[in-house]
């Protein structure tokens, strides 16, 4: 488990977030947790099969294999039996992160993504987390 200063570091060095499961949809947590992150900077990209097109005025993509950017997070916004499949995707993309929000606990996918080299992030949500940690920041800076 991650620390409150190594996520802080995780969120302040994070430019690009990949979000699996993303809704087009606003009443979705994935959805809303895009949205946020959008607004505080950070480039989101949505990835599910399902959507076409834009979401957030992003272009969505099926896999993470789709994309041509570096990832810096991947935010795993499906059900906890997915993780391990999203987690061997996100080792492939050489992302440094895999987030799994509140509600997403699936220890065997976080140690292979240990296992790998990335950072985890387990249960916890990353708009809250970013609320949190980062307004600690700004209040050191300002």
């Amino acid at each position: 488990m991650l620390s409150d200063n190594e996520i802080r570091d995780v969120l302040q060095g994070a430019r690009t977030v990949a979000v699996v499961g993303m809704s087009d949809r606003p009443e979705r947590d994935s959805f809303a947790v895009a949205r946020f992150l959008q607004r505080n900077g950070y480039r989101v990209i949505p990835v599910n099969p399902n959507l076409k097109g834009r979401v957030l005025g992003e272009r969505t993509f099926a896999s993470l294999q789709d994309i041509a950017e570096p990832v810096d997070i991947v935010a795993i916004f499906r059900r906890p039996e997915h993780a391990p499949a999203v987690v061997e995707s996100a080792i492939a993309i050489g992302a440094k992160v895999v987030w799994m929000p509140l509600g997403i606990v699936a220890p065997a996918a976080a140690m292979r993504a240990k296992q790998a080299g990335l950072q985890v992030v387990m249960d916890r949500c990353l708009a809250i987390e970013h609320r949190r940690l980062m307004r600690e920041v700004e209040s050191v800076l300002y």
